[in-house]
């Protein structure tokens, strides 16, 4: 006679050996987090792997940060994985902050993390500038020029080389001006440092007045850097331009003198008569008033 109780056996061993099954593949990674004193469920695990996240990953960055002392949750972790993240560089990018006494939180480690994203720059990269200075060449050698040119009042061209030192700002990293608007910056400021010197020797003199006037225009307003300092590293005498100027200034006003030549020469052998020559003047006069009308002198 055949045994009803199979059909219920069967089944319910089926279930065990499935569960147990998944117990196993599981067990290693619950153990390894549970004995490195960052617990975590089986089913917390299962929920990672339904839900398409490594979860060897974010057990293995939970487990980094509980070493250091930093409570983070595993889900925290992983919903930064699935927002596009790179997990074990924010987890070590906080253990810095916090061995340097620097006030960073998860949040904003993980939007620093996704606002370096694709842009070749890390969140570890970020701290480590905020913890140890780095320094920006101004001009950046990488856009092909070498200096930062500029002309004193004398018309003598200045050519000079800065070293920005920087250090990054956490709080106005996410949405903050990157190095490439600092150089702008510090670039515009010398031009204009340069631009307002009476001579070209006053710059020469005194290299550092050019780093002390660019520096306190606060150039890092909105950036997210800090600037410390603002290093000239060379300075060289570049082209006369005052002199070409009032070069090409002669030459105009010598091709201006053969105009009257011109006219006259015109009038001997016929090509111009005397009804042209007035309509000639009527056009000058009127567009002479005509530019009076838009720029109005002062009027006392």
């Amino acid at each position: 006679m055949f045994d009803t109780s199979l059909l219920i056996l069967i089944p319910v061993g089926i279930v065990i050996l499935v569960l147990a099954g998944v117990f196993l593949s599981y067990f290693g990674t619950w153990l390894k987090a549970r004995l490195n004193g960052a617990p975590v469920s089986i089913m917390n695990l299962v929920g990672m792997r339904l839900g398409g996240v490594p979860y060897g990953l974010v057990v293995t960055a939970r487990i980094t940060a509980v070493k250091a002392g930093i409570q983070i949750t595993t889900d925290k972790i992983a919903a930064h994985f699935l927002a596009g993240g790179n997990v074990l560089p924010t987890v070590q990018a906080l253990i810095a902050a916090q061995k340097a006494g620097i006030a960073l939180d998860w949040d904003r480690a993980c939007a620093i993390d996704l606002a370096t994203k694709g842009s070749g720059k890390s969140v570890v990269e970020a701290v480590r500038t905020s913890v140890d200075p780095k320094v920006i060449d101004c001009p950046n050698p990488e856009s092909g020029r070498t200096t930062i040119d500029g002309v004193a009042k004398d018309g003598i061209q200045v050519k000079v080389k800065a070293r920005v030192t920087v250090r990054t700002h956490l709080d106005r990293f996410v949405g903050g001006a990157k190095e490439e608007t600092i150089i702008a910056r510090v670039g515009e400021g010398i031009v204009t440092t340069i631009g307002i010197a009476d001579s070209y020797k006053h710059v020469l003199e005194s290299p550092d007045s050019i780093s002390k006037t660019v520096l306190a225009r606060g150039l890092d307003v909105g950036s997210a850097f800090e600037i410390l300092s603002i290093d000239i590293a060379d300075v060289d005498v570049g082209e006369n331009i005052g002199a070409r100027l009032q070069e090409m200034q002669a030459k105009v006003v010598e091709s201006q003198a053969q105009v009257p030549l011109a006219m006259a020469e015109a009038f001997r052998s016929g090509r111009l008569g005397v009804m042209d020559y007035y309509r000639m003047e009527n056009i000058q006069a009127d567009t002479t008033m005509r530019q009076n009308i838009a720029q109005p002198g002062d009027k006392k």
